[in-house]
């Protein structure tokens, strides 16, 4: 009975636990159920509900996008241009800078026309009084007596050596038939006209380049101290290399012209056009090159050689062409506008030229001024007591422009051109030289007196009295160069007056130092060393590696440079 009532407990609480857990699982799947329903309804609140306020939010977008509110935003948006103040007002100054590029570059253009306008007008008008004088010593010699050391000064040798060149080749050029010539060239096709215009303009300054190491080489030789080691073959071949060049130039400068002649003369005037076209290639190859400051001024010298040169080209057309038509100035008239088309259009190419390459380079205007007065430096040092070159030959290296072919072809057509038949033609010959003297000596006064103000506005007053350095043409020289690094190179004290008068003559020293000419310290180490000075060349090669390249406009002429050395 015991057993019973035990076994009836406990199935009754067993029961009792079933419920329970029965219970507690109805319980758990209700929770279960509550929670899955209440995520359900997240679920469809976050879903549901927001694309329908999506999908309303479109609607309401889709009415407002109108083509009316379109054209109203494009016509009312705005930005603001000072969130870039820097680039608008760097593009505001490139414009005023390419405003300010025809200004400058015209002075400068102008300046350089009157220096070249100097050094043509010095070969017909001074040189042959020079000439003379020297010529006058030479023959008073005997009679006066020896007044120093040499016979001649070195200047009088040179001008003398000019008027040699220039007579012999005078009568050299007698020989050359300019109508044969003419008629030679007008019978070739425009093609070919062209390019052989385009050839004789690369020749040209190729003989440029050459011709003056010719003639300074001549100059050199002929003066050169003659207690020095003779390392030269001679004054003689030297003369006739500069004959046979002055020579050569003036009959390709004489093709030039006869080209352009008759460039004036075709009915068509298609090979004028052809060849004025040229100048507006010469953008394209000038303008999309890196250019510096020094290769600028170069191009800047032979824009002002060129346009000289292409002045007297037209000067000589002009008298060729009025010579055929018996001087009638009815026809100087129908030449008239295609001598002005020339000029504007070689005009209109350099300043377009000349505003790009400053535009894409960044270089400013003022940089013209700084041409300016480096080519017035030259003027005002050649006036100079300590004075080394002529100023027309630091025009020629400068520039490029050697006035002698060119002014022997001009008194080539001139003579050819011109009877002088008569007194009165004599007399009339006779003012106009006088005239050209006046013209020559006006031209020289002003010159200097805007050199001198150009040299002081660039603060360059302190470089007129500064010797230049002396190279060393010899071993021993060199060694004592390098040996003797404390010692002074000879010169004026600093404490010179600085007044002193730019028009006095140079004086000739009771030494013989070494030749003066500028250039580099690099040059005196080009002799070849003793074993036992190896190791200091090696020391001092080391330090010329790391040497800066010379920035000095002053240094640069018209063949230094690598970049751009012709164009």
């Amino acid at each position: 009975m015991a057993d019973s009532v035990a076994t009836g407990l406990a199935d009754e609480n067993e029961t009792e636990n079933e419920d329970n857990e029965r219970e507690k699982r109805l319980f758990g799947g209700v929770k279960k159920t509550e929670k899955q329903a209440a995520a359900s309804d997240l679920t469809e609140t976050l879903g549901f509900y927001e694309r329908k306020a999506k999908c309303k939010e479109r609607k309401s977008n889709v009415s407002d996008l109108s083509l009316v509110r379109f054209i109203s935003a494009e016509l009312t948006r705005g930005y603001f241009l000072e969130h870039n103040e820097a680039k608008y007002t760097e593009r505001r100054e490139r414009v005023y800078t390419c405003l300010r590029i025809p200004k400058e570059l015209e002075k400068l253009m102008m300046f350089g026309f009157f220096l070249c306008l100097d050094v043509f007008l010095y070969v017909f008008t001074l040189l042959p009084l020079r000439v003379l004088l020297a010529l006058i010593r030479l023959l008073t010699l005997p009679c006066c007596g020896l007044s120093g050391s040499r016979i001649l000064q070195p200047a009088q040798v040179c001008d003398v050596l000019k008027g040699f060149i220039m007579v012999l080749c005078y009568f050299m050029m007698h020989y050359v038939d300019y109508s044969m010539m003419y008629h030679l060239i007008r019978g070739q096709s425009v093609i070919k006209l062209y390019i052989i215009y385009n050839m004789l303009e690369v020749a040209d300054r190729l003989f440029s380049s050459f011709g003056q190491d010719i003639l300074d080489a001549l100059y050199w030789t002929a003066t050169e101290p003659k207690e020095r080691k003779r390392a030269h073959i001679g004054v003689i071949p030297h003369f006739f290399m500069a004959v046979l060049y002055v020579f050569l130039h003036a009959i390709l400068i004489m093709v030039q012209a006869t080209t352009l002649n008759v460039a004036f003369n075709s009915h068509n005037k298609s090979l004028l056009t052809i060849m004025m076209s040229n100048n507006f290639v010469e953008i394209k190859g000038s303008v999309f090159k890196k250019f510096e400051k020094n290769n600028l001024f170069q191009m800047s010298n032979s824009d002002i050689k060129e346009r000289f040169t292409n002045y007297t080209l037209l000067l000589i057309v002009c008298l060729r062409n009025m010579e055929q038509f018996s001087w009638n100035p009815d026809h100087l008239w129908v030449l008239f506008p295609d001598v002005c088309m020339v000029i504007a259009s070689e005009i209109a190419v350099d300043v377009v030229k000349h505003a790009f390459i400053t535009k894409f380079n960044d270089i400013t205007a003022d940089v013209y001024s700084e041409y300016r007065a480096s080519l017035a430096f030259d003027l005002v040092s050649s006036r100079q007591k300590n004075a080394y070159t002529d100023y027309s030959d630091s025009v020629s290296r400068r520039m490029g422009f050697i006035p002698l072919p060119l002014a022997l072809l001009l008194i080539r057509v001139v003579t050819s051109s011109v009877k002088i038949q008569g007194s009165l033609s004599i007399v009339c010959v006779v003012l106009f030289y006088l005239g050209m003297i006046t013209l020559k000596v006006l031209n020289s006064i002003v010159l200097l007196g805007k050199s001198c103000m150009y040299v002081k506005e660039a603060n360059m007053e302190e470089k007129l009295f500064q010797n230049p350095p002396s190279a060393a043409p010899s071993r021993v020289s060199s060694r004592a160069h390098r040996t003797k690094h404390t010692r002074e190179p000879p010169g004026e004290p600093a404490e010179e007056d600085m007044s002193a008068s730019v028009t006095t003559q140079p004086t000739q020293r009771d030494e013989c130092p070494a030749p003066q000419i500028p250039t580099s310290e690099s040059d005196q180490f080009l002799t070849t060393p003793d074993e036992s000075e190896e190791k200091s060349l090696i020391q001092d090669d080391t330090e010329l590696k790391h040497r800066a390249p010379k920035k000095d406009l002053l240094e640069i002429d018209r063949f230094t440079i690598c970049g751009n050395r012709i164009d």
